[in-house]
Parts: C-alpha cells; sequence; structure tokens
C-alpha cells in the first residue's frame, strides 16, 4: 500500500494538546502508541495493544482495529486471521495525547490469542506479601486458537 501523508497534526504547546482540538498523537521512541480496547456493550477491558502511525491512521480510515505487533515488527488488523474483527465505535485520545481507548464491537468468540473472549483474564491478589498467585477469572476458552490461527 503505498504510504499516506498524514492526518496528524503536529504538537503544539502543552495547552495546546491537552485542551485543543488538533488531533496529535504522541508515539514513543519506537514510533508506537498504547491503545484499550474495551467492549462497547459492556466496558469490559478486551485487550492493551500498540498503534504505530499507519495502524492509527487505517483504523480511523477503515473504522476497524488495526495494531502493530511488536514482537512480528508487523501491521496487524485485528481479526484477519481468526476473524474475529473489531469494529470502532468510538475512539478517544487521553489529555497528552500518548493513549487511546478504542470502543468496539468484537465480532467472533474472543479478542484473546488464547482463546479467551478477553487478555484479561486472571486476577492478581491484593492485599499479600508473600509469593502472588494469580487466580483466574473469567477464563474459559471460547475457542481453541490452533485452530483459529495458522501460525501459532
Amino acid at each position: 500500500m503505498a504510504e499516506q501523508p498524514s492526518p496528524f497534526a503536529a504538537r503544539g504547546s502543552t495547552a495546546e494538546v491537552e485542551e485543543g482540538l488538533a488531533f496529535a498523537p504522541k508515539f514513543d521512541a519506537d514510533g508506537l502508541i498504547a491503545c484499550v480496547a474495551t467492549d462497547a456493550r459492556s466496558g469490559d477491558v478486551l485487550m492493551v495493544a500498540h498503534m504505530n502511525a499507519e495502524a492509527l491512521r487505517r483504523t480511523i480510515a477503515t473504522g476497524e482495529a488495526w495494531y502493530f505487533s511488536r514482537s512480528r515488527r508487523a501491521l496487524w488488523k485485528k481479526g484477519e486471521s481468526s476473524g474475529h474483527v473489531q469494529r470502532v465505535v468510538e475512539m478517544r485520545i487521553d489529555c497528552d495525547q500518548d493513549a487511546v481507548w478504542i470502543k468496539v464491537e468484537q465480532t467472533g468468540a474472543g479478542a484473546c490469542h488464547t482463546g479467551r473472549r478477553s487478555c484479561f483474564y486472571r486476577a492478581v491478589p491484593i492485599g499479600q506479601s508473600a509469593a502472588v498467585t494469580l487466580e483466574f477469572r473469567d477464563g474459559d476458552k471460547l475457542f481453541d486458537p490452533k485452530a483459529v490461527y495458522d501460525n501459532n
């Protein structure tokens, strides 16, 4: 795909970034911005991923979630392998424009590559001073990831 001109504004003063209407996302040193995806109906957190400028641009342009895989160093569309697409209902940017929140309609059984609805299926008990043991919460697998993903 040919490179598109950036739809993002240049970053201005702190007041302009925090109070203005210009969309000027702040990408980190690796060119990424954190993205939290939540279920538009329930509000549950489904996943946290990263976007580079191209993933953010494509998400805005198509209304479907695109991310950048840090491990594979590649752009990917959510659901391109699994069919579990995320249709973006709303996108927000935080106060200093260094994190994105998307409310999505999740198609398919789940958002997590492990076969679960959410990537946040284990709880960390609070108030323990000894070794911490995670606790499963909503951890049932809803699909077989080996049957869904070709490259796992």
